[in-house]
C-alpha cells in the first residue's frame, strides 16, 4: 500500500486522479463539490407482451 496502490488515497494523489478513495475538495469552499447530473429522459413505461395462448 502506497504510491503504487491506486485503491489508497496516497496513490490517487500520486497518479494525479481522484476517486472513491480521494473525494474531489473545492479549495474555496472547502465543500466536497458534486459533479452536475445529467438531466436524464423520463423512460417510458415498458408494456408487457400479452401472455401467448396456446392452441
Amino acid at each position: 500500500m502506497g504510491k503504487g496502490d491506486r485503491r489508497t488515497r496516497r496513490g490517487k494523489i500520486n497518479r494525479h486522479s481522484y476517486g472513491n478513495a480521494r473525494p474531489h475538495v473545492d479549495v474555496v469552499t472547502g465543500a466536497a463539490v458534486a459533479k452536475p447530473a445529467a438531466a436524464k429522459p423520463a423512460a417510458a413505461a415498458a408494456k408487457k407482451a400479452a401472455p401467448r395462448k396456446k392452441a
